[in-house]
């Protein structure tokens, strides 16, 4: 990727420089560009007070020049634990900069598109309520979008492995081999997004929402469904339109890692709802002529090879391996079964 001067200023301010005396892209003064550039954080959150309250609490010591006006907007996803307390005592000890808001409707992305419309700033960044941030994460992650070059940009999600010893079957290092752990990380050189960012760690100007609509509801978390993929969706959305995206290494959060997630069946329940995700979001390809119950039939074939090779490969890692791709196999069946099922039922 090649480097830009913002990369060159987020490098200074990284390493302890003035806000002062750094530069944009156009070469205007950071502080006075910023002043110009509202900032709203949007962390939704459901039953997670504990860990909430450590996201807080990083993000609340984020430094940026004083003339930045910005606020973290927490949106409540119908949670029944001390979440709606919490955030009240953050409120108190930080007026002005924390504001709390309750979505009824479950579901994540509900919840982010609410939070969307709630937001008083120009720039959206968005987090988590399992992570913690670095102190200059929000300037670093924003910075990019102020001469109105990029759409938006997403920074670096490291593991918190908390102690925990690795499975020696967890995959090689890489962009979505690590995706159950939601971990993000394309090195140190920054510069254009060609694949979309991960949600806990990105940041789009307001006006991309206005321009192609916010998250896709039936996609995202919910009550009954792990279904994922609404952020990576939004982001493909802008670069498909034509939309850049810069990614900036120096902006860095830290994604706790429980241990329930260092097991193979929260691996194998992720790449099957990956699978229904990657579904919902691209449908089937035009070439499926052969399709019965919904199902195209050139899937049953591969469900066959994948087992094949799940059953009578005896290296442990590879026996994994394989496993993984037949349960994104089946997760595609049952999707597309699911649709027709689903269309059905609407048709009557």
């Amino acid at each position: 990727m090649a480097a830009s001067a913002a990369s060159h200023l987020l490098h200074e301010i990284s390493q302890g420089a003035s806000f002062g005396a750094a530069k944009d892209h156009e070469g205007r003064s950071v502080v006075r560009a910023l002043k110009d550039m509202n900032v709203t954080v949007i962390l939704c959150t459901y039953n997670r007070c504990e860990s909430l309250m450590r996201a807080l609490r990083s993000v609340a010591l984020s430094r940026l020049p004083e003339s930045v006006a910005w606020e973290v907007l927490v949106v409540d996803n119908n949670s029944s634990d001390q979440t709606r307390d919490g955030v009240t005592d953050f409120c108190a000890q930080y007026p002005g900069r924390l504001r709390y808001v309750f979505e009824s409707q479950p579901g994540k992305s509900h919840a982010l598109n609410r939070g969307i419309a709630e937001a008083q700033g120009e720039v959206l960044a968005f987090m988590d309520d399992d992570v913690t941030v670095e102190s200059l994460w929000l300037h670093n992650l924003t910075a990019p979008l102020l001469s109105g070059r990029w759409a938006g940009c997403g920074g670096r999600i490291l593991a918190d492995w908390g102690g925990f010893a690795l499975p020696r079957w967890l995959p090689e290092k890489g962009l979505y081999n690590l995706g159950p752990l939601v971990i993000f990380d394309l090195g140190l050189e920054a510069g254009l997004l060609t694949e979309p960012p991960f949600g806990t760690n990105m940041a789009f100007r307001k006006v991309m929402f206005g321009k192609y609509g916010g998250f896709r509801t039936d996609l995202g978390p919910r009550p009954g469904s792990e279904i994922r993929g609404e952020d990576t969706e939004f982001g493909r959305r802008l670069l498909v339109a034509g939309e850049q995206l810069w990614y900036e290494p120096s902006a860095i959060v830290h994604h706790i890692v429980p241990q329930n997630r260092l097991r193979k069946q929260h691996f194998l329940n992720w790449w099957f709802d990956h699978a229904r995700s990657h579904v919902r979001e691209f449908g089937l390809p035009p070439d499926n002529k052969v399709v019965v119950a919904g199902i195209p039939l050139h899937l049953l074939p591969r469900l066959a090879v994948w087992t094949a090779r799940w059953v009578f490969e005896l290296r442990p890692s590879q026996r994994f391996s394989n496993k993984l791709s037949l349960w994104t196999v089946a997760g595609q069946i049952v999707e597309c079964y699911h649709q027709q099922y689903a269309g059905k039922r609407l048709a009557r």
